[in-house]
């Protein structure tokens, strides 16, 4: 009997996923400790641009200024599939430490996890724990519990060793490894999303060879498959200029990784919230849909809540974003009261000495109105207030002997106005902040702009970044898909990147604010 080349091919296109789903989830994926190393960089190299870092270079640590910062982000996880408990790591019963990473020619400082999957217990990591501490440039961590993909992340801040001159740093050096575990048990380095072993990966790439055979005439022509969450279609962004770096960027990558999708930006996309608002009003209004019917090629975004009047508006919050003020660096100052803020707004001190700067006349630089960073100042910060009157509509035309006021339509032409103005006081999205070597941020009440002083209730400059749509988008419109993209891990990388906080981190997602609100 004579087998024809399409049984044959037929045949192989089942036995190798057999085969490899055999060997990756029986034989090697069995059990797997693995790490990836997601961050490595040091402050010197996080330099907007120019030799000299003005903003991140005097990075302390318990008062001490760092010689040579440096932050690296590790993800510890379980890359098999059978759940890793104390007894299965390769290390004495009474020694509590499962995992130790070693940073050569740096000093640990500093560290924290700053993730955990939720079936992760809490209690491995609260100061005191047994085996979750560091020495020198040495962290040790305890025989965390990991439930099948569960996993932890941990922040550490290291310093320059004494003596190590070598410009470029070693790669952490990570030591563990589990009982019965693949190839020795040792812990393994994963790729950003861990798959498969390199021989599951060549007995699949045997499996694509044996379907493109099989398919060879039915697929001649067809476009290549995009991934399965892949939306088609264009997308239109608007909304706040404070989160436009994270759209952008998310924007980008989201196009390489669908490529039938298309998000069309310009410098003219983002032009406020109250503006995107509206925007996306008039576009929901203009198709016509009827109710129960949403928009599903429009997304704007918002610092804070729409006002009432747009009712077919739906929120999606997204990230905790945090605003600072930034200052020329001639006012002399860096740290101001609450107190001070507001009675600089409100016009009753107009000169930097008043405050204990140098003797220069203060020029606020403001958003436009319907800025959501605006917004977020008069609300959070002013207890209602608003700034005092314009005096000049370009703020070129700004008197430097004389206190005065000018508005801008971005954060980007804001912060370049304030470094280019003696005495300007204005205010940012911290991120953008901090890339601009030529301002300064303000403290205030003493406390800088972090997430954890929002969580404690001590820093009031932060909003909630919302994300609205047209009625209910389709769940396979490119609206609903970007979204969905923006909650996944890229996503939320790209937003923490940006300074932000994913509202998935936070304790309320669905109210995205601050433990203390």
């Amino acid at each position: 009997m004579s087998v024809s080349w399409g049984s044959l091919a037929a045949i192989l296109g089942l036995a190798v996923p057999v085969a490899a789903a055999l060997w990756e989830f029986v034989l090697a994926g069995r059990k797997r400790l693995g790490y990836r190393v997601q961050l490595d960089t040091t402050i010197r190299d996080s330099a907007a641009s120019g030799p000299d870092t003005t903003v991140l270079q005097r990075m302390q640590w318990d008062g001490t200024n760092l010689r040579d910062p440096s932050v690296v982000l590790l993800r510890i996880e379980n890359a098999g599939w059978r759940p890793l408990v104390a007894a299965d790591y390769v290390a004495p019963a009474n020694d509590p430490v499962g995992i130790r990473i070693a940073f050569p020619g740096r000093r640990v400082v500093g560290m924290t996890v700053t993730e955990r999957s939720t079936q992760v217990p809490p209690t491995f990591f609260v100061p005191g724990a047994e085996g979750f501490e560091t020495t020198g440039r040495v962290i040790s961590l305890p025989k965390v519990i990991l439930n099948r993909r569960a996993h932890y992340k941990v922040l550490a801040v290291l310093d320059r060793e004494e003596g190590f001159s070598d410009p470029e740093f070693p790669e952490p050096e990570v030591s563990a490894g589990v009982v019965g575990g693949v190839r020795g048990g040792n812990i393994k380095k994963t790729a950003y999303y861990p798959f498969a072993s390199r021989q599951v990966r060549w007995l699949l790439a045997s499996l694509i060879l044996v379907s493109a055979t099989q398919s060879a005439f039915t697929l001649a022509g067809d476009d290549e498959a995009a991934p399965l969450d892949c939306t088609t279609g264009t997308l239109h962004l608007s909304g706040s200029t404070a989160f436009a770096p994270v759209l952008r960027e998310a924007a980008k990558r989201y196009e390489e990784t669908c490529p039938k999708a298309h998000i069309p930006l310009t410098a003219t996309s983002f032009k406020g919230s109250v503006d995107g608002l509206g925007a996306l009003a008039a576009a929901g209004a203009d198709a016509r849909l009827p109710d129960g019917r949403g928009l599903g090629s429009r997304l704007t975004f918002s610092d804070g809540p729409k006002s009432d009047g747009r009712p077919r508006l739906l929120p999606r919050p997204v990230a905790l974003s945090l605003f600072t003020l930034v200052v020329h660096p001639d006012a002399g100052v860096e740290d101001l009261s609450l107190k001070q803020v507001r009675d600089i707004y409100a016009g009753t001190v107009t000169n930097w000495s008043r405050v204990r700067g140098n003797d220069v006349p203060i020029h606020l630089v403001s958003r436009n109105p319907g800025s959501g960073t605006r917004t977020t100042l008069e609300q959070q910060v002013l207890d209602g207030g608003g700034p005092p009157r314009v005096t000049t509509a370009d703020c070129a035309g700004l008197d430097r002997d004389r206190p005065g006021r000018c508005e801008v339509g971005s954060t980007g032409t804001l912060l370049d106005t304030v470094a280019a103005t003696p005495g300007a006081l204005g205010h940012s999205e911290v991120g953008a902040a901090a890339a601009h070597d030529d301002v300064r941020q303000i403290r205030i009440d003493g406390y800088p702009a972090t997430l954890e002083g929002a969580d404690q209730g001590a820093y009031p400059y932060w909003q909630t970044e919302i994300a609205y749509t047209y009625g209910e988008p389709p769940a396979d419109s490119i609206a609903a898909g970007f979204l969905r993209y923006l909650a996944d891990e890229v996503g939320k990388d790209i937003i923490r990147a940006e300074g932000h906080r994913p509202c998935s981190e936070l304790d309320k997602p669905l109210l995205c604010r601050p433990s203390t609100s």
